[in-house]
């Protein structure tokens, strides 16, 4: 029989992935070129799983490539990209996990598997398949950057991701629990647990971090205060972190009576990527972890400050389900200069919308997903919204932009025309506002069920 935990070297987990006041210590002041030695070698060891594995043969095999032509780094360029799709045509080809499962290493068993899947909003559910090696690492890189913003022994971790089948709410969990000390609360989305009830727990138990996606932490302290309870106050929250660079810091910041709010960017198959320090001067990418590449749609290597695709490899994942260049179609920029952190590590200014999920109006591009950030700070408003896209008679593309206004649809036309001049200011192109009551948009965007709420209606 194989255990779990007899596939974990816990000192080598310590050793090559610090955390704690280890972190900083074990890279401040750390050369480029260390770094990239470092990555290297890594990233050698996760090929070598790819060739083992029967969906990288079949993916590199296409393009001609053979064992030993990929020998590091240098030749990174010659391995193609993928995307979610490519992963479904395997599982189609080969069910039920696509060929993720790498074959045996001679004289060795082959590790436990954890299986998740994606939610399967838009279709069959995604196969996600993860090692212990390759999953505790992942855990660790989370609880990294929760122990890194400061989170201690004594706090309570309330969390709003989400279980079931999905990787996000287990996740989280686990890391949570194996590597922080701090005491974890796992209310789930309020389908899991209505939102009432969870206020309710975390006033019970004293939650003072929340861990989530703000859409539905600003939910949160909406009902909080519908039932009596000031948060800062009655609910002694002192940190958030989330998923904050398409959505508005501001906001939620002010709707938790101040706390502040740090961000962080993972996607299922990945694990988290990057995150936001105590100084807040971008998301650091763990490049002990993980080599990001931001492509433009020719697949080339984009300056910083330029958009593109986010096309990560997991320098970690060489047990089960190696993530060799993994378009994940999310967009995001380097940043300028090095961190005021003194890490090596590259910076990225966050999530900043989708490339398969953006709007083209009179050719601008239009991401429904980064609309918050226009809107940041506006009182006026509760920080929810949707996009409604239709066609007119003539052919022409337009987006509705619902936004949720204290004053509901009473703040009157010169109200919607301020907001709408805005938005057309700073998008390049003209939408039209629709003004509506607080909540009004929840049974669109299916804030309070999913993790990720809807911000596109295309009717077109």
């Amino acid at each position: 029989m194989s255990w779990y935990f007899d596939h974990l070297d816990l000192e080598r987990l310590r050793r090559e992935y610090p955390m704690g006041d280890a972190f900083p210590r074990a890279y401040a002041g750390m050369a480029d070129d260390e770094l990239r030695a470092l990555q290297d070698a890594r990233f050698r060891r996760v090929v070598a799983c790819g060739w083992r594995t029967p969906f990288y043969r079949s993916l590199w095999g296409a393009v001609g490539l053979e064992p030993g032509d990929v020998r590091g780094l240098d030749d990174l360029h010659r391995l193609p990209t993928y995307e979610k799709g490519d992963l479904m045509a395997a599982v189609e080809e080969l069910p039920p996990y696509g060929g993720l499962i790498p074959d045996p290493e001679e004289g060795r068993p082959r590790p436990p598997v954890v299986l998740h899947t994606t939610s399967g909003t838009t279709g069959t559910p995604q196969p996600l398949l993860f090692g212990p090696w390759g999953r505790e690492v992942a855990n660790l890189l989370v609880a990294r950057l929760y122990r890194w913003l400061g989170v201690t022994d004594d706090d309570v971790v309330h969390s709003v991701y989400g279980h079931g089948l999905v990787n996000g709410g287990h996740y989280l969990r686990e890391s949570v629990i194996h590597f922080t000390g701090a005491t974890f609360l796992s209310a789930g989305t309020g389908v899991e647990t209505p939102s009432i009830r969870q206020v309710e727990t975390m006033q019970r138990f004293g939650a003072t971090v929340l861990i989530g996606f703000v859409d539905y932490l600003r939910r949160l302290a909406e009902v909080a205060r519908e039932a009596g309870l000031e948060p800062g106050r009655e609910l002694p929250v002192r940190m958030l972190i989330g998923h904050l660079a398409a959505d508005a810091r501001e906001t939620v910041e002010a709707a938790w009576g101040g706390a502040p709010a740090f961000d962080w960017y993972g996607v299922a198959d990945t694990g988290s990527v990057a995150g936001e320090g105590p100084l807040r001067d971008g998301l650091h990418v763990w490049e002990d972890a993980h080599l990001l590449e931001i492509l433009d749609a020719d697949g080339r290597a984009v300056p910083a400050g330029v958009e593109g695709d986010m096309v990560v490899t997991c320098l970690y994942k060489d047990d089960v389900a190696p993530v060799i260049r993994f378009d994940t179609h999310d967009v995001s920029a380097w940043l300028p200069g090095a961190s005021a952190s003194g890490l090596p590590f590259r910076r990225i200014r966050g999530f900043l919308g989708r490339s398969d999920n953006m709007v083209k109006l009179r050719g601008i591009n239009v991401y429904p997903h980064a609309l918050a950030q226009l809107l940041d700070g506006d009182a006026a408003l509760t920080g929810e919204y949707v996009c409604r896209v239709a066609r007119s008679d003539a052919g022409r593309d337009e987006m509705t932009v619902v936004l949720e206004h204290r004053a509901g649809a009473e703040a009157g036309a010169d109200e919607r025309e301020r907001l709408a001049t805005h938005l057309r200011a700073q998008l390049g192109v003209a939408v039209l506002v629709e003004l509506v009551a607080p909540g009004a948009t929840a049974p669109l965007t299916q804030v309070e069920a999913r993790q990720k709420p809807i911000r596109l209606l295309d009717a077109r």
